[in-house]
């Protein structure tokens, strides 16, 4: 993708202004930057590590950062603790950082940091969440709308429109929780209104989800299926109960429960091929990380975007806070779950 315009006057400003932070605060940056060529340099804080989904992400900004030659300074982890992300951004902030990548999962509590970024003339991408405000350069996100009906579409049709399901919700106070969460919710509403709905609010915890879970189950004996929002952290718990239960019946089995989930890791495609789980709905990890990466050093460099379409098949939509690069998420069944297009068969390769 060319960008439209440019502000090379003002990225050359602020790069010697930062550069004189840079070298108050870190005796080592001017050597870094010499090594990396003199791109600059891109602080990238990566959201947790106790899902899958995430690991991979993680994975794909290595190899990616490499692949292309960019100066990242030491990667940092939040850890899921918004306090934690705040305390790294300070230390890209400290160290010359000219754009920061960040995928904050409390979308609400970051407005402030964001604001002293933007203060500071240090432009943000935020990967797979939006936050609900503060300003930022690029959001690198699916449509997580898409994600809840899409799997309400499916799971209505899986259970002929009738019954029971449980919804293993993300984080409420996460816009990714929400939107999938509503998105669910309106199209059961409007479509399939005999479903019965059980939401299950578990602040994208594998444990928590597994307990309500669990509880679900022994009230509804006859649940029919299970909308899992978030599979790097929901897949094995979730399983695991059902197995231990003896509810795990493959699919076509009487008794199999109907499962949906998101994220597209190799597990769930091994669980599809098993059919211990029905479907789910791919999120690119790996164009998350390369597009990240792209927007950051554009950013950096200055670059500026507009809404529309995209030369990856993608579409920028407009926020009140900034831009967002809405990614395919195709949903994955058993029928195309081989395909050497998605990212879950080539990870690690």
């Amino acid at each position: 993708m060319k960008p439209r315009s440019s502000r090379i006057a003002i990225a050359a400003v602020a790069v010697v202004l930062l550069a004189g932070t840079a070298t108050a605060c870190n005796r080592g940056s001017a050597s870094d930057s010499a090594a990396a060529g003199g791109k600059p340099a891109l602080g990238i804080d990566l959201p947790r590590a106790d899902s899958d989904f995430w690991n991979s992400y993680a994975q794909y900004v290595k190899q990616d950062a490499s692949a292309q030659g960019l100066h990242t300074l030491p990667v940092s982890n939040s850890q899921n603790d918004v306090t934690k992300l705040v305390a790294n951004v300070q230390v890209f902030q400290n160290t010359g950082a000219k754009a920061v990548v960040m995928a904050p999962q409390d979308t609400g509590a970051i407005a402030s940091t964001l604001d002293q970024l933007s203060a500071k003339k240090i432009p943000v991408v935020s990967v797979d969440t939006r936050p609900d405000k503060g300003d930022v350069y690029m959001v690198v996100r699916a449509d997580n709308k898409a994600y809840g009906t899409k799997a309400c579409e499916f799971l209505g049709k899986q259970l002929g429109g009738k019954g029971k399901v449980a919804e293993l919700q993300g984080a409420l106070s996460s816009i990714n929780g929400r939107d999938r969460s509503e998105a669910f919710a309106a199209c059961m509403k409007e479509k399939f209104p005999d479903i019965q709905v059980i939401e299950l609010a578990t602040d994208w915890k594998g444990d928590v989800a597994s307990a309500k879970l669990q509880s679900t189950l022994a009230a509804n004996p006859d649940l029919g299926g299970v909308y899992m929002q978030a599979g790097g952290v929901f897949l094995q718990p979730t399983l695991a109960l059902l197995q231990q239960k003896g509810l795990l019946k493959p699919v076509g089995q009487p008794g199999h429960i109907a499962i949906i989930s998101n994220d597209g890791i190799p597990q769930e495609f091994d669980a599809i091929r098993k059919g211990d789980i029905d479907a789910t709905i791919s999120q690119p990890a790996d164009l998350y990380a390369k597009y990240a990466l792209y927007y950051a050093e554009a950013a950096a460099e200055g670059k500026t975007f507009q809404p529309g379409a995209t030369d990856h098949d993608s579409t920028i939509i407009q926020l009140p806070n900034g831009l967002e690069d809405q990614l395919p998420a195709p949903l994955v069944t058993k029928e195309n779950v081989d395909d050497k297009s998605l990212w879950g068969n080539n990870v690690g390769q």
